[in-house]
Parts: structure tokens; sequence; C-alpha cells
């Protein structure tokens, strides 16, 4: 196994450098922080764009090529990932950003998991009852309504319950609140915090799963291996739980791959809404900003990720299916 996991890392790093590696370059070419730069009143002399420009390790007089070479022996010899045209150190402002986003993602990642799957089997094997009715029909409605208008409704429900109770008790933007007492204060104001974007998330983010854990264990209850299984006197249930389940989250413990980096690169909407600075939201910014290096360091992040859910994935497969033998 170790072998096996050493080998995929190989591969994925190699992948990693050249996403990253081909992104800086589509990032040179297209963002032109220099524009912007020009655009200020008072207006700046071309020179003096350039020469500020030029101690950020951003000098706009150099081709591509050779501001990849710098920015690329930076990272090699001193792992800097460069500066961005405000002069902020991406790699400080990147390490409090991927903080944000594991705060705000890592406890809706894991109970997204577990519920979609759970009610998954539990629709499963209620099938066209009303508890897999109701169920079902709430992942499809999910699947239709847009994010931004989902995570909306859920804070005007969490601002009703504070008007309703007549004080504050859950935040619906902010990720803390100032000159908060260190402590037990500290923790329940992070509570209030945490509660309703994880909430959001959560409610929003099981349809998939279920609906997907749903099909995979519907196509298995009537095969010939769970047949034979309740021939040998096992109930239906106890049937598909030791022997359906397994096979059908194969496919769902492989779609973590590409869950996994959805989640934590593409919740800008969820950053944006409850006000979270995390790393979805910085790489929107980073491109309106014309920011290439934060652009880069946020397209390698999301590449890292990918590789760790790919790893994940193939690692939870190995549990699951006694047919598969990592060589």
């Amino acid at each position: 196994m170790l072998k096996y996991l050493m080998k995929r890392s190989g591969i994925y790093l190699i992948m990693i450098f050249l996403t990253t590696s081909a992104g800086y370059f589509l990032a040179v070419s297209s963002l032109k922080p220099a524009v912007l730069e020009q655009e200020k009143i008072p207006r700046p002399t071309p020179e003096q764009v350039n020469a500020s420009f030029r101690g950020l390790g951003l000098d706009p007089e150099k081709n591509a090529w050779e501001r990849y070479l710098d920015w690329l022996g930076g990272i090699l010899t001193r792992w800097d990932w460069g500066r961005s045209p405000n002069g902020a150190f991406v790699n400080a402002e990147f390490a409090d950003r991927v903080l944000v986003s594991t705060r705000l993602f890592i406890a809706s990642i894991i109970l997204t998991l577990i519920i979609g799957v759970a009610l998954g089997v539990y629709s499963a094997a209620r099938q066209y009852k009303v508890q897999d009715r109701v169920i079902t029909s709430y992942s499809y409605l999910v699947h239709i309504l847009p994010a931004p208008i989902a995570y909306f409704l859920v804070q005007l429900g969490a601002i009703g319950i504070n008007e309703a109770v007549g004080e504050r008790i859950f935040f619906v933007t902010g990720i803390s609140t100032p000159g908060i007492d260190p402590g037990w204060p500290a923790f329940v104001d992070m509570v209030a915090h945490y509660a309703v974007p994880t909430f959001a998330m959560t409610i929003f983010g099981w349809a998939g799963y279920q609906i997907a854990q749903r099909q995979y264990l519907l196509d298995n209850v009537n095969a010939d291996f769970v047949r034979t299984a309740r021939a040998k006197g096992l109930t239906r249930n106890q049937a598909i739980r030791k022997h359906a389940l397994r096979v059908s989250f194969i496919p769902v413990a492989q779609s973590i791959a590409f869950t996994i980096p959805a989640i934590f690169t593409g919740g800008f909407f969820a950053e944006a809404i409850f006000a979270w600075p995390g790393i979805g939201l910085w790489s929107i910014q980073a491109i309106s900003l014309q920011d290439v290096n934060v652009a880069t360091a946020t397209l390698a992040y999301g590449s890292v990720i990918f590789a760790i859910g790919a790893i994940l994935a193939d690692f939870a497969t190995t549990l699951v299916d006694p047919r598969v033998r990592v060589q």
C-alpha cells in the first residue's frame, strides 16, 4: 500500500507541476495588473509603474519565460510564491485563507458524506414508500435550486429565529466577533458564526450523495449475490447491509476525488454570502485584481486538493471492494 501511495503521489506531483506551470503562463499572458495601476488618480507614469512592480517581482518588461523562471526559482529555493500588486506576500495571506476555508468546509464535507450515504441507503431500503419519495424529491429540488439562493434562504431563516427569540443567537456573516474574550466566550462565538454556513452547506450538499447511493444500491438489491445471501437465511436488510451496500458504495467512494476539490475551491458562493474570506473567494478576487501570483497559487492549491481526493478515493475503493488489490 505504501509503495502504491508513493507511486500515485509521484504521478500527481508531476500533474500538479504541469498544471501550475501552464496556469502561470496563462495568467501572465491574460492578467495585466499594470493596466489597473495606470488607471489610478493621480495617474502614475509608466516608468513609476514598472519600477513599483519590479520591486515586487512583477516586472512587466520581462517576457513570460523570464518571469516564470524567477517565480519558479523563488518557490524552489525559498518556498516564496511571490507578492500581489498591492505588496502583500502571497504565502502569508494564503495560509490565513486556507485556514478559513478549512474551518468553513471540513465539517460540512464530513456531514454531507455521512448523511447523504445514510439517507441513500434508508430511501433505497424503502423504495417508493413515503419516506423514499420525500427524501428523493428534496434531493432533486436541491439540485435545481441555485446555491446563492439556497444559502440566502438559510440566512433569512437564521435572522427570523434571532428576531423571534429577541436576541442574536446565530451570526449570518463573518467568522468572529471583534474584541471577544478568549476561552469559553470565544468558543461560543465561534460556534454561533459557524452554525449557519455549516448547516446551509450540509442540507444543500448531501443531495448528490443521496441520489447516487440510492441508485447504485437499487441496482444491486436484486443481484444474484444478494439473492444467494437471502437464500442462506439473511433477512433483506441484512443482505443489503452486508453485501449490496459494500458494492454500491464503490462508485460513491470514487466520487470523493471530485467532491472535495469542488467544495474547497468552488465554495466562493458560500464564502461570499456568509462573508468568510476563504480561498475560493480569494481566487475570484485575484482575477478581478489581475493578480498573477495569487491566481496561480490558488490553482496549485486546487490541484493538490484534487490529488489528495483522488488518493483517498483509491484508498476507500480498496477498503470496500475486495476484488481490488493494490499492485
